[in-house]
């Protein structure tokens, strides 16, 4: 597919050279090998893809947020398809002090700080293809304030471990508060912008009701931030919350019943029961209570046990929205992780931790350049997996690759060859090096 031609519907965003050289770089990524960097790209783009060019392209201004929405609109949206909101954050490590935004932030991976800069992306994720497309990411820039507060709150928990007893329960003179009115961190009020633009940008477009954030948001300050953005959330609970019933009695000022026993928990909130190879996975839900929640909130409770060990472990799942089914609820948590494989397509494919660039306006560009190419390439391989769908990013690197190396050869050439056998040239080099090589050749007759 012409590239070129696949950019123009951003033409009311960007300016026709932006999306010239746009066309280049992409073509180039899409062929290339090595690490991608600025200087990389340029040795594969063909004329007029200087590495002066690609320094200009890397230095404009692009409201990614929009390209990222119309790109998504012009060739992935699906009329009729159910689509949920999701967003996470993505750490990638570089060394050095100059890159704008670089920090010590923490990597699930080595399970510790690192040095690293940060984003947070959205995405939306199509329930029925059950696939994730960005549609905003933004570099995360932590300010002194918050490095302050972060410091402090790591220091009050260290300090309240150490200490030792102390009179249980409510500190003397501390007052009821309202739970719904809070104090949202400089972390949420980020993600809250974020939310908020992509909303007003989406407008009527697409229907969404739920986000679905990790574990890590499991708190009643995201979800009143999460609230007050008019959607519901989809969210994970600590394993050990204490969780209450509702309160079914007659005295109207009380909201919590029993405390929830996980070794026994009541047979009548039982949604499902399954055994697969000696594990038995119990699904419970109900509408349960929590006092650091300021409303209730609908429980999924996903019970494993080791029949031969009776060995148990459990993951509680949550929603605001009381009306939502269990499976439902379950479906959209586990199409969380579909946007972790945006950040691995990015980071594999595109280039997301080859970059080299240290000013604000190249590494924005060098990182939602990154996120918008696992976009493009989905686009890019729906037509080839009409033929065949284990087709992926290494096999259409390989076809554009192999094409790159053709049509440099032809360029020597005195005399084009008949365009049969240019195509046969074509079908059989670009598929060296190709994963998945079972789609149908041209010159198979």
């Amino acid at each position: 597919m012409d590239i070129l031609t696949l950019l123009q519907q951003l033409n009311p965003i960007l300016s026709q050279t932006t999306i010239q050289q746009m066309s280049q770089i992409i073509t180039a990524m899409l062929a290339m090998t090595g690490r991608i960097t600025m200087l990389g790209i340029s040795r594969w783009t063909d004329k007029g893809g200087s590495y002066r060019t690609v320094q200009r392209y890397f230095q404009t201004t692009i409201s990614w947020g929009q390209v990222m929405w119309q790109f998504f609109c012009a060739h992935l949206k699906q009329e009729g398809d159910e689509y949920v909101l999701a967003g996470d954050e993505c750490v990638v490590t570089k060394s050095g002090k100059l890159t704008y935004g670089i920090d010590r932030f923490f990597s699930s991976l080595f399970g510790k700080p690192v040095s690293s800069v940060a984003l947070f992306a959205l995405s939306v994720i199509n329930c029925r293809e059950r696939r994730a497309y960005p549609v905003l990411a933004e570099q995360v820039i932590r300010t002194e304030e918050e490095k302050a507060t972060a410091k402090k709150k790591a220091q009050q928990k260290k300090a309240k471990k150490k200490a030792k007893g102390g009179k249980p329960g409510r500190p003397k003179g501390s007052k009821n508060r309202n739970k719904s009115q809070v104090i949202l961190t400089p972390e949420l009020l980020r993600i809250q912008r974020m939310i908020g633009q992509f909303l007003a940008l989406a407008g009527n477009l697409i229907k969404l009701t739920y986000l679905v954030l990790d574990g890590h948001f499991g708190n009643n300050n995201a979800l009143q931030m999460v609230l007050g953005l008019g959607l519901h959330l989809v969210c994970k609970l600590r394993s050990d919350s204490a969780l209450y019933f509702q309160y079914e009695g007659d005295n109207k000022r009380k909201k919590y019943g029993d405390k929830i026993d996980y070794a026994n928990l009541p047979a009548r909130f039982l949604k499902e029961t399954t055994t697969e190879d000696g594990v038995r996975t119990d699904i419970y839900q109900a509408t349960m209570r929590h006092k650091e929640f300021a409303c209730p909130l609908n429980v999924v409770i996903i019970l494993k046990t080791i029949l031969d060990t009776g060995a148990s472990a459990r993951v509680i799942l949550f929603s605001s929205d009381l009306q939502l089914a269990w499976d439902k609820l379950l479906d959209y948590y586990q199409l969380r992780f579909q946007i972790e494989f945006i950040f691995r397509d990015a980071k594999q494919h595109w280039g997301l931790e080859d970059f080299m660039n240290v000013k604000e306006t190249p590494v924005t560009n060098a990182i939602n350049l990154s996120i918008f190419m696992v976009s493009v390439s989905q686009v890019l391989l729906r037509d080839l997996r009409q033929e065949d769908s284990t087709v992926n990013v290494l096999d259409l690197k390989a076809i554009y690759r192999g094409h790159k190396y053709v049509a440099e050869t032809l360029k020597l050439l005195p005399q084009k060859p008949d365009p049969i056998l240019s195509d046969l040239i074509f079908d059989r080099i670009s598929r060296l090096g190709r994963v998945h090589n079972s789609l149908p050749s041209l010159n198979s007759s």
